[in-house]
């Protein structure tokens, strides 16, 4: 019997993808990691020192060392930008496409009548000739200006005024009327709707065309306390993914966090919701512990928003919570058990800008049984859910390679 675990520090880049010059000018420079722990170049990740991030992030000035006997790789994306909701699709074995792109304004009246036929007050709020939509006075729908514009839309609200299963409702009205990748349902316990009605911003297009209209979520203040969200994909195909692959040979699967919010997982078990890293890490701890056979992944969220604030002193404490919750997990693993930890995107806290930035992500691998092996650059995130299903000899899934030096001989 044994255990497979991915660890998903999202937005956790280690320098900037090679197309990046042509497709993200904005992201020149972007490195993550490099900056995040030469900015704390006297503090300690032990438990990722030792899984061999400093193997996977080059010429660092840090008194954390390079690790001989870590097995260590790294990977490109195959996603399109930099997006957080296609890049787990794309772990779990999705082969990318090239998503809708598609600003707010395009779908703002269907909408509208949509929400306005299900019983809801609905009023447009302009700017620069742009409308977003408000709803029964306490949610803001329009772009996320966070992620690729056009690409997601958000679900913004005040969770004082109202509950986040009404908002849910809400967001899955809008979801039915749109075909955007994802729509993000948010919110937090903010102290007045006007800090939300402030954090309302535009951008504009390739052509310097305003086009965008939404809630800038970090200035909006709904990240900072009693933060919840869910995420609302569109036309990705489950039965493709490392989940339903997993279910055919009776190998269940547990998402934590983030993941959960955006991953199907029909036959095993979610935690949708949960943003905190400390209490991420309890529930994996404890589900490892009970089941010995079984997938086990979990999104750490907190770096990710850390990198939209802009904050590196909040996105080194969580790294810190994340490596101590690591350290507990290693600690309960069998000989047998395979844990790998990674990326989905960058997301670089002194590039410039609060949007995620197009890195190519770290893959470190620990096992009791393999020791200093160079798993090489992988091709795609895709490589990681291949190697979940070919681990439990299930089928594989849409998308993604076997990382076999290692999983051919377990």
């Amino acid at each position: 019997m044994a255990r497979f675990i991915v660890v998903v520090l999202d937005g956790f880049g280690i320098g900037e993808m090679p197309d990046v010059q042509t497709d993200r000018p904005q992201d020149l420079g972007a490195n993550t990691a490099k900056k995040l722990i030469e900015h704390f170049s006297d503090k300690h990740l032990p438990t990722l020192e030792r899984l061999g991030l400093l193997n996977s992030v080059y010429s660092v000035n840090s008194v954390m060392q390079r690790s001989e006997t870590a097995n260590w790789g790294k990977s490109m994306l195959s996603h399109e930008g930099c997006d957080t909701f296609m890049g787990h699709q794309e772990i779990m074995g999705t082969k990318p496409r090239s998503p809708l792109q598609a600003p707010f304004k395009r779908y703002i009246d269907k909408i509208e009548a949509g929400l306005i036929a299900e019983g809801y007050q609905v009023n447009r709020i302009y700017r620069d000739a742009l409308a977003l939509l408000e709803v029964n006075n306490c949610v803001l729908i329009g772009d996320n200006l966070e992620a690729e514009l056009g690409q997601v839309y958000n679900i913004t609200a005040n969770l004082n005024l109202i509950s986040f299963d009404d908002v849910m409702k809400i967001g899955k009205v809008v979801r039915k009327y749109n075909e955007a990748g994802r729509n993000i349902v948010f919110g937090g316990l903010v102290d007045s709707m006007d800090d939300i009605y402030l954090a309302i911003e535009t951008k504009p297009d390739k052509n310097g065309n305003e086009a965008f209209i939404g809630v800038n979520a970090p200035r909006s203040g709904t990240y900072n306390n009693g933060f919840k969200v869910i995420h609302l994909g569109y036309g990705v195909d489950s039965s493709t993914q490392v989940p339903h692959c997993l279910n055919q040979v009776g190998i269940k699967t547990f998402l934590y966090g983030k993941v959960a919010d955006i991953v199907e997982n029909e036959h095993g078990v979610s935690y949708p919701g949960v943003v905190d890293t400390d209490s991420l890490f309890d529930l994996l701890q404890r589900d490892v512990v009970r089941d010995d056979n079984a997938f086990f992944c979990l999104n750490v969220q907190e770096t990710d928003l850390s990198g939209h604030q802009q904050n590196a002193e909040r996105y080194w404490n969580t790294l810190e919570r994340a490596d101590a919750g690591l350290s507990k997990i290693i600690a309960v693993m069998s000989r047998k058990d395979i844990l790998i930890v990674m990326a989905d995107h960058g997301n670089d806290p002194f590039v410039g800008h609060s949007l995620h930035t197009r890195e190519m992500v770290p893959i470190l691998l620990f096992s009791h049984e393999f020791k200093g092996l160079e798993l090489g650059v992988r091709d795609t995130l895709s490589d990681v859910g291949s190697s979940v299903a070919h681990f439990f000899n299930a089928p594989a899934p849409e998308f993604g390679s076997p990382i076999r030096l290692v999983f051919d001989d377990i």
